[in-house]
């Protein structure tokens, strides 16, 4: 377990260089300017299907577990829009004293802070901004709250093509990013290995399995507390397959999956903590930076023995 501290504190900082950021912001802003088109583009239909849904669950369940969505989702925009006020109010103030990469911490931190800051205001009115809107979805006819949940799917499916597509590019892109990792941290080590077409191979399985999984798993969205455990190990295992075949296919000759398994709790520990940047605003966008850097040390440290 100790080299799983390692290798996630290891990431964490190699993700708050301005060399890192700058490709997390680059990739992440050209990822999602192309679904927020595509959402754009087929809004109504997303919203159609969305609704379309909801016919087949009862209108009790619809209510509630539409009033925890509601609740997440405005969470979700108080989070954004703090972190927007606070960045155009002091972050060219910020960025004309300090260095880069102290700059790109500051944006991390901030984004960090502002989650855990309405992460506690919900923590104790969390109950009672649910309360008021499942009562405001029992005032409204069922058209209405038909419509309204049906458009936080669609924002759900837009979010969650964002997360899939960021994993995909990263894994796609692995291993320039892998070999400049090297190359300034383990120069003296043995170099990395050319198996780019295979890997992207199992990219593009993974990423095909974890969709049809997450359709069969759409049900289950209307049920609170499973769908964040469903949603969560999906996520999970997504990048527990793709980043773990990442890094093993650049540092080993052949990648044995039995051999994989004698490390499979530090594995899902690394998954686990590379899925909860899912949850945070903005920070999904670095999360699979982090998760293949993480994936990659520990692996490193491992085959070094």
């Amino acid at each position: 377990m100790k080299k799983v501290i390692h290798a996630l504190i290891f990431a964490i900082k190699e993700v708050l260089t301005w060399h890192t950021m700058r490709l997390a912001l680059i990739s992440g802003l050209i990822v999602t300017a192309i679904w927020i088109g595509i959402g754009l583009v087929f809004w109504d239909s997303i919203v159609s299907l969305g609704a379309h849904m909801l016919e087949w669950v009862p209108f009790s369940m619809v209510r509630s577990n539409g009033a925890w969505m509601l609740s997440s989702f405005l969470w979700l925009q108080l989070v954004l829009l703090t972190f927007a006020l606070i960045f155009a109010f002091f972050g060219n103030l910020m960025l004309r004293h300090i260095s880069q990469d102290r700059y790109t911490a500051f944006s991390v931190l901030t984004a960090i802070g502002s989650a855990i800051f309405w992460a506690v205001v919900w923590f104790f009115k969390g109950d009672y901004i649910y309360r008021e809107f499942l009562q405001l979805l029992t005032w409204l006819p069922f058209e209405t709250v038909e419509n309204t949940i049906g458009y936080l799917i669609a924002f759900y499916f837009i979010y969650s093509a964002i997360v899939v597509s960021m994993v995909f590019t990263v894994s796609l892109f692995s291993k320039p990013l892998l070999t400049s990792i090297e190359a300034r941290y383990f120069r003296d080590d043995e170099h990395l290995r050319d198996h780019t077409f295979r890997s992207v191979g199992y990219t593009v399985k993974d990423s095909l399995v974890f969709i049809a999984a997450s359709i069969i798993a759409l049900p289950i969205l209307f049920i609170p507390v499973l769908n964040f455990v469903v949603l969560i190990a999906l996520w999970m295992w997504l990048i527990k397959d793709t980043f773990q075949y990442d890094a093993a296919s650049v540092l080993f000759d052949t990648v044995d999956p039995e051999k994989l398994k004698e490390h499979r709790i530090a594995v899902w520990s690394i998954s686990f903590v590379t899925a909860l940047f899912n949850f945070i605003p903005v920070f999904n966008i670095f999360g699979p930076f982090f998760g293949e850097i993480a994936m990659f040390h520990y692996l490193k440290e491992i085959s070094r023995r």
